[in-house]
């Protein structure tokens, strides 16, 4: 009998190289998840320190002017931190899509994988099955000949 041979070997192939493709995808959002993430809490540790600056200062004594700079400064920080939000917010949202897409992608692989080792048993069970008939052939020829 000849060797096994899956049918469906291409198709497996191309699934295994989309789903190594998505995870790479997601592994680059999750890096830019962690980016932006840092940038945010970059960003969060100077409004704090410059905070605590202006609040320093204000006990101390300053002009309106500089105050008003001050705040301005504060809730232009602010107003950083929140679109910096918005783009995590963003990214995780793209993040659970490509998530999605590699557990579909996963299945189909799966299931692909499991169909070849389905084939493959039943392929192996008649290989068995035909080498027992061969035995067996090759057996009563041996005892047929003895008795003549």
């Amino acid at each position: 009998m000849k060797k096994f041979k899956f049918s469906l070997s291409s198709v497996l192939s191309y699934k295994e190289q989309c789903l190594e493709s998505l995870q790479n995808e997601h592994a680059a959002l999750l890096a830019q998840v962690r980016s932006i993430e840092n940038t945010i809490e970059e960003k969060r540790c100077a409004y704090h320190q410059f905070d605590r600056e202006y609040q320093q200062r204000c006990s101390m004594g300053i002009a309106i002017t500089d105050a008003r700079f001050c705040e301005s400064q504060l809730r232009a920080m602010e107003n950083d931190i929140q679109i910096e939000i918005q783009k995590l917010a963003e990214m995780n949202k793209r993040v659970e899509q490509k998530r999605l897409e590699v557990v579909s992608a996963k299945q189909d692989a799966t299931s692909i994988e499991k169909l070849k080792e389905k084939k493959q048993a039943a392929y192996q069970k008649a290989m068995a099955k035909n080498e027992e008939i061969f035995v067996e052939e090759f057996v009563s020829a041996a005892q047929v000949r003895n008795a003549n």
